[in-house]
């Protein structure tokens, strides 16, 4: 690690020229949570670090054009303290409730919890149920791609040496009823070993109207279970119901990942979880 070069770019230009020039030898830095963890083990080996984490314009929450914008540089613990979070995406505050310590969230943000691109990260089903869009600068310029295929496998990533996630863009919903939920090993700092997202909505006969739903940490990238949306949209939430549709969520799963050794544990504890979260909408 000694012989490891830091270097402090002054604005996004100024970072994508640098890791433009200096390609996979350099790694971005910006709260540094999975980072420094991936350099004391080896498991990465830059000859670069660029430290993104005081760049101003990658902070910020706000409304755009009828769209909610967070910045790649937005921290956890200001995620979970956000107003307009809790008005808009509440099911993502929610995410950071329990995300590790408060000495962790305080410093890890929502960009390097999506690109580390660990099945696990918490940020993620919130954001896939907001069909949140990705906004990456380079060398060629600025694209917007889906949340869901920056991921391309356990912690593989889509983009490019020379890329930058600088914000995320969600489409805001003031939704009925919205939830995140996530099993770890213990109560708190755990790390997820399934999690999930949901909104949903309901006509005035009481039947689901619109509903948005994403499993996290149970499939190696990240999915919106649109079956099991499908399958409850149009009814009224019985405690049948949910669990129909827990068992079709574990199906769903299933089909992904194949049956695995894991699967004892996870096709029970997906169900149960599933039920247990939208037990409130039951009418």
């Amino acid at each position: 690690m000694s012989k490891i070069a830091y270097i402090k770019p002054d604005s996004v230009g100024d970072a994508i020229e640098i890791l433009a020039d200096k390609g996979s030898s350099a790694a971005i830095i910006a709260g540094g949570t999975d980072v420094m963890v991936d350099l004391r083990s080896g498991e990465i080996t830059p000859e670069y670090l660029v430290d993104i984490s005081r760049l101003e314009e990658l902070k910020g929450i706000r409304m755009e054009n009828d769209e909610l914008v967070i910045g790649a540089g937005v921290t956890l613990s200001e995620i979970y303290n956000s107003d307009l979070l809790a008005e808009y995406a509440p099911a993502l505050k929610k995410s950071a409730y329990n995300f590790a310590s408060a000495q962790i969230r305080n410093i890890a943000t929502i960009g390097g919890n999506v690109a580390h691109c660990s099945p696990c990260g918490d940020t993620i089903p919130p954001l896939v149920i907001h069909e949140a869009e990705v906004l990456l600068s380079g060398k060629d310029g600025q694209k917007r791609i889906p949340i869901e295929q920056v991921a391309t496998g356990p912690y593989r990533s889509f983009l490019e040496p020379h890329e930058l996630i600088t914000a995320f863009v969600l489409k805001p919903r003031k939704a009925a009823f919205a939830d995140f939920k996530k099993i770890g090993r213990r109560k708190d700092l755990a790390i997820s070993r399934l999690s999930m997202a949901v909104m949903i909505d309901k006509s005035d006969d009481g039947t689901i109207s619109f509903m948005r739903f994403s499993l996290g940490a149970c499939t190696p990238t990240p999915h919106r279970m649109i079956p099991v949306e499908e399958f409850m949209v149009g009814k009224k939430p019985t405690e049948k119901l949910l669990f129909e549709g827990g068992r079709l969520l574990a199906e769903s799963m299933i089909e992904i990942t194949g049956r695995r050794p894991s699967i004892i544990y996870k096709e029970p504890a997906v169900q149960g979880l599933f039920v247990r979260m939208l037990h409130p909408v039951v009418n």
